[in-house]
């Protein structure tokens, strides 16, 4: 869909196509690429190595926090516990998948700042010089784990609804969680411009459902098994297409209309 002064906001579908568009330089541009799975590597060693301790020792934690249930049936005892279980992993999974992000563009500030800087290359036009800097992105991934912690406990409390809690709490996690690891990604380009947080805010705001449709996919992949590692980089140059992109359809903004995939 070609870009129009009448139609400026973006759909879901067109934010997802943000994320295919970057994981599309796997193919062609697979050095680059490669760059990013060194941060990646490097935080998913560290958070996996936690979740299997938490999955140790859950049991344990969760028998210490509900003495209550022991004078219970044991059939009911062990299914208030199983499900408790199981809500504390789903929850744990929201959050090492945000402390994955975090932690990775933090780590790996110098890797993906090349990533984004050939995106902005190919695309034309003004070039930022710098980027964020490796302290503020250890400030942004602090704030944003902050932020998937309160996510993973309005996970966990969903949960505990009777029936559909489980469903709805894995649900409005994905969206919630896509939409945090969306604003992270797409931020950053923009604030390489020297965009301040209220000007980011509002840009992305006129996109809400393209950040829904970015963020909701990028949490997807995540949730595949090492499909974090591949698909960081493609989040990566995908977002910076996806501020490009943002920055041209704003009200007088001079450039030619692109054919979105």
């Amino acid at each position: 869909m070609s870009v129009t002064p009448a139609s400026r906001a973006m759909g879901v579908r067109q934010g997802a196509g943000f994320l295919a568009q970057g994981m599309r330089l796997w193919k062609h541009r697979p050095r680059l690429m490669l760059l990013g799975i060194i941060p990646a590597l490097i935080s998913a060693a560290l958070i996996v190595t936690l979740f299997v301790v938490l999955v140790m020792y859950a049991d344990d934690v969760i028998d210490w926090a509900t003495p209550f249930a022991d004078d219970w049936y044991d059939a009911l005892r062990t299914t208030f516990r199983a499900v408790l279980f199981v809500l504390v992993l789903a929850g744990a999974a929201m959050l090492s998948i945000i402390t994955f992000t975090g932690l990775t563009l933090a780590v790996g500030d110098p890797f993906y700042e090349k990533i984004w800087k050939e995106v902005e290359i190919s695309l034309g036009g003004d070039v930022p010089e710098q980027g964020v800097g490796w302290l503020r992105g250890i400030l942004d991934g602090v704030q944003l784990v902050l932020m998937g912690i309160g996510t993973a406990i309005l996970v966990f409390v969903i949960g505990l609804l009777p029936l559909v809690g489980a469903i709805a709490g894995f649900c409005i996690g994905l969206v919630l969680a896509g939409r945090l690891l969306a604003g992270e990604l797409v931020s950053r380009p923009l604030e390489a411009r020297g965009m301040d947080r209220a000007q980011r805010r509002e840009l992305m705001a006129e996109h809400r459902r393209a950040m829904l449709g970015f963020g909701a996919c990028v949490q997807a992949c995540f949730l595949i098994p090492l499909g974090g590692i591949a698909v960081m980089p493609g989040a990566v140059a995908g977002a910076t297409y996806f501020a490009r992109e943002a920055l041209d359809r704003r009200p007088g903004a001079d450039v030619p209309a692109r054919e979105i995939d």
